[in-house]
């Protein structure tokens, strides 16, 4: 059974997993808000939040990242699913997956963010999650809510830190008005450091 995570609550996925990890996803889903009745019979608005992941070093340069205007890391151990405009539909709306063996030795820290390319802020957002699976199964091993509704466009939403020959996962649900990865890099490192 997968963990609902708290801000700032980590884990092991090794450990929750209970083997060792090579391959993991992070998924990232959400709703637009539907209001009113006609809203909620006709299915709301559409909301375009873009999930990316900014892979760091040991001393919090980043080393490159990917989203929808790149979908691969330049070694090709981390892929994107591609961009959801509408966040229509059950289950994930964009998947990050990462080859954690092929990973670059000297990335230390991979730090996934959403944001909302089109302004639209996170009032018009519900149901948002991330969750990490593992790739061998299609199980499930940790859940973080999104639910903190605001004026932010953007969240710096966890972090997967190399931990000798693990990996440690952190919900960080750090708010912002970033409206790209771009925007994000700098509040990324520091979600890290804290």
């Amino acid at each position: 059974m997968a963990l609902t995570l708290s801000k700032n609550q980590s884990i092991s996925l090794e450990k929750t997993a209970g083997t060792g990890l090579t391959s993991i996803s992070l998924g990232l889903g959400w709703d637009p808000v539907k209001t009113g009745f006609l809203g909620k019979l006709m299915g709301g608005g559409s909301i375009d939040l873009d999930a990316s992941c900014i892979l760091f070093d040991q001393g919090l340069q980043p080393i490159d990242v990917v989203w929808f205007r790149q979908l691969a890391s330049k070694d090709g151990s981390v892929t994107h699913s591609g961009d959801n405009l509408t966040g229509e539909g059950d289950g994930d709306d964009e998947t990050i997956h990462v080859n954690l063996p092929n990973l670059p030795a000297a990335v230390k820290h991979l730090v996934f963010t959403v944001n909302s390319f089109t302004g639209q802020n996170f009032e018009k957002v519900e149901n948002a999650y991330c969750r990490i699976l593992d790739q061998a199964g299609n199980k499930e091993l940790a859940r973080f809510n999104l639910s903190e509704k605001g004026q932010h466009t953007g969240i710096v939403m966890s972090t997967l830190t190399r931990e000798g020959s693990g990996w440690q996962f952190k919900a960080i649900g750090q708010t912002t008005r970033g409206r790209t990865v771009d925007d994000l890099v700098g509040l990324a490192a520091q979600a890290v450091r804290s």
